[in-house]
């Protein structure tokens, strides 16, 4: 039977840091040693651990008390795709596949299968070293909530929650003031974060990537409720939103990164533009970043972490390699990698959600 052939198991967190990431790892790990009696370890730094072979045996005691703590006590890294991998060869640096370095330090670890916790980036190299043989199960993870096949993502939750509260505190400062306040959160090319906590934190004026924005209508939307006696506006913003004739906002290009476009800052040139047409309003943006990713763990990411983590020791337990664990109408399932790489789930523009932030005056800037 399958129990009797894995003996040792390894994890790793790779991509952006995540709330739920270390109550993930707890759940493999007590999972595997309380009910299958496995060995644990996890490698450090996501897959360069798993290249240098610079792992942490995963004990009990290790993963005690860290179910509530954001972050990953086994570290991370977006930069490291070890098929494509920045190695120095005769005095310069060049990129090549490492994936059979990565392989032969799993072998000679003896470990038998590996939970890969990531996002497109971190499941997209997973499912190549299925493809190469290796026993892999993918745990979804990144607050943007943009993968497919699962109805959440763990993070996700705590981010809202963040956001909500940022909304909630600009609310009273910009009452008090009689100002446009901007708030941009994270998402990349998805709008959730935006979405769930404008929903929440009572927004006016809600702009996301799948619906792209009118700047003069954001504007009538401020001036309506400046006629109606509203001297003050919250707007919430994603990152990765972008005017109908116009391109999203560039932070930085990261040359060294599999993902090297990092958006921000749209909310300060959202406001400066509103300003050249709203005359003698004073617009504030306030740029969330980081903040949504770190601190302490909602309580539901700590559950979904926790169901999705022993989740993946079944699949391990199952022989059900090559696959994802998901979510599923709140039901725990699983999806082929195969099938959720390369695809980004996106909010419906004409979705249930929506249509409910139009009827209770929501202006999405269309």
């Amino acid at each position: 039977m399958q129990e009797q052939k894995i003996k040792k198991i390894a994890l790793l967190t790779g991509g952006g840091d995540c709330p739920g990431l270390n109550a993930v790892i707890r759940a493999v790990t007590r999972t595997a040693i309380l009910k299958y009696g496995y060995e644990v370890i996890g490698y450090i730094f996501g897959y360069r651990g798993l290249y240098n072979n610079d792992f942490i045996p995963l004990t009990l005691d290790k993963v005690s008390g860290i179910g509530h703590k954001g972050g990953t006590i086994l570290y991370s890294s977006n930069k490291d795709n070890l098929f494509d991998y920045q190695v120095e060869e005769n005095g310069e640096i060049v990129k090549k596949d490492v994936s059979d370095v990565a392989i032969e330090n799993l072998k000679k670890e003896g470990v038998d299968a590996i939970v890969v916790i990531g996002g497109d980036g971190t499941l997209t190299s997973a499912r190549d070293f299925s493809r190469k043989g290796i026993n892999v199960i993918g745990v979804p993870k990144t607050i943007d909530n943009d993968l497919p096949a699962t109805e959440v993502t763990f993070g996700f939750n705590t981010a809202v929650e963040v956001a909500t509260e940022a909304l909630d505190r600009l609310h009273t400062t910009a009452e008090s003031h009689h100002r446009v306040m901007l708030l941009e959160v994270m998402g990349r090319n998805a709008g959730w974060i935006a979405l769930h906590s404008g929903l929440a934190g009572s927004a006016d004026v809600i702009l996301i990537p799948e619906i792209p924005y009118d700047l003069h209508k954001v504007a009538e939307k401020i001036e309506m409720r400046q006629r109606e006696g509203k001297k003050f506006t919250i707007i919430v913003v994603a990152e990765g939103a972008k005017p109908k004739d116009g391109d999203v906002v560039v932070a930085k290009v990261v040359d060294d990164s599999p993902d090297p476009i990092r958006l921000g800052g749209i909310a300060n040139k959202l406001a400066a533009d509103l300003e050249k047409i709203i005359k003698n309003q004073e617009i504030r943006a306030t740029i969330l970043g980081h903040i949504q990713r770190g601190g302490i763990t909602s309580a539901y990411d700590r559950i979904l972490s926790t169901r999705y983590g022993v989740a993946a020791t079944e699949l391990i337990h199952e022989g059900k390699f090559g696959n994802m664990v998901t979510l599923k109408e709140d039901k725990i399932s699983y999806e082929a990698l195969e099938k959720v790489i390369g695809h980004t789930r996106v909010v419906e523009p004409d979705g249930e959600l929506i249509q409910t932030a139009r009827s209770i005056g929501v202006s999405f800037g269309d």
